[in-house]
C-alpha cells in the first residue's frame, strides 16, 4: 500500500503490546500515523516500542502510555494525555482482550466473567466515550472494535463469558454507527477467527506448534486493521470476518473441547 488517507493522523490503540494490537500499530506508524499504544504492563510496552522498530515501525512513530482499560478513571486521564499530546484521537483501536482457562459452565464463576467483561467490553466502551467528543467536534474519527470469529458463530470454544463480551462488543459497535454516522464518524467489528498470538497461552490446552501455522498470524490482522483505517472517509466497513483457510471452529473436532 503506497497512497494513504491516514497520514499524519493520531492512533490510539489498546492492547498494544502484543499480538493484534502491536501489529496493527505497526502498520498505521508505516501508513504515517502517530500511534500510541496502551497495555497494563509497562515494561511489555517498552519492549513493543523496540520490537515495532525492528519490525518497520518509522523511528519515533509510536509512543506509549501505560493503562489499564477496566479503569474509568484511568482511560480518560490517558485520553486527555494524548489529547494534549497530539490534538486528539483520529482512529481508536479497541485491542484490549483477555481469556481465561476456566471458561466453561462447568467449571467458570462469577470474579472470571466480571474480570473478562470488564476488559473486553467495558474498557472497549470506556476508551470510546473518552475519545467521543473530540471525534464528534471534528466530524471525523475511526473505531476499530477488535471483536471475535466467536461473538459472530457461536461455539464451544471460547466459552461464555468470551462470547458474551464479543457479541457486546459487535453491538457496541453497530449501536454507535447508527448514531454517530450523522457525524462523519464510523466503526468497524473486526471479527477474526484463530489468530497466532499470545492469548493462545490461557488455552485450557495450548493449541500445537503446527496448528498456529494453519492459523491467521499477528500481520495479517496488522495489515486489516490499515485497510480499515484508510478507508476514504465516507466509506464505513459495519463488519469484517476473517479466518483462516483451515478454520477449526468450523470442522470442531474434540480437541477444541479437552
Amino acid at each position: 500500500m503506497n497512497a494513504t488517507t491516514i497520514e499524519g493522523q493520531t492512533a490510539w490503540i489498546t492492547g498494544g503490546g502484543s499480538g493484534i494490537g502491536l501489529a496493527g500499530a505497526i502498520e498505521l506508524a508505516r501508513a504515517g500515523c502517530r500511534v500510541v499504544i496502551s497495555g497494563r504492563d509497562a515494561g511489555k510496552l517498552d519492549a513493543a516500542l523496540a520490537d515495532a522498530t525492528a519490525r518497520g515501525a518509522p523511528a519515533g512513530s509510536l509512543t506509549a502510555m501505560a493503562l489499564d482499560v477496566s479503569d474509568r478513571v484511568a482511560v480518560e486521564r490517558v485520553a486527555q494525555a494524548i489529547e494534549a499530546a497530539h490534538g486528539g484521537v483520529d482512529i481508536l483501536v479497541n485491542s484490549a482482550g483477555v481469556n481465561f482457562p476456566k471458561r466453561f459452565w462447568k467449571e467458570t464463576d462469577a470474579a472470571t466473567f466480571e474480570k473478562v467483561m470488564a476488559i473486553n467490553l467495558n474498557g472497549a466502551t470506556f476508551c470510546t466515550l473518552a475519545v467521543l467528543k473530540g471525534m464528534q467536534a471534528r466530524r471525523r474519527g475511526t473505531v476499530i472494535n477488535v471483536a471475535s470469529f466467536a461473538g459472530w458463530h457461536f461455539s464451544y470454544l471460547t466459552g461464555p463469558a468470551y462470547i458474551a463480551s464479543k457479541a457486546g462488543l459487535m453491538a457496541l459497535t453497530h449501536s454507535f454507527n447508527i448514531e454517530e454516522c450523522v457525524n462523519g464518524l464510523r466503526a468497524t467489528a473486526l471479527c477474526p477467527g484463530e489468530v497466532a498470538t499470545p492469548i493462545l497461552k490461557q488455552r485450557p490446552v495450548e493449541p500445537s506448534a503446527e496448528d498456529k501455522a494453519l492459523m491467521l498470524q499477528e500481520d495479517d490482522l496488522g495489515r486489516t486493521i490499515r485497510f480499515i483505517a484508510d478507508m476514504p472517509p465516507h466509506v464505513c466497513i459495519n463488519e469484517l470476518v476473517i479466518t483462516p483457510v483451515f478454520n477449526r471452529i468450523y470442522i470442531g473436532g474434540s480437541e477444541l473441547k479437552r
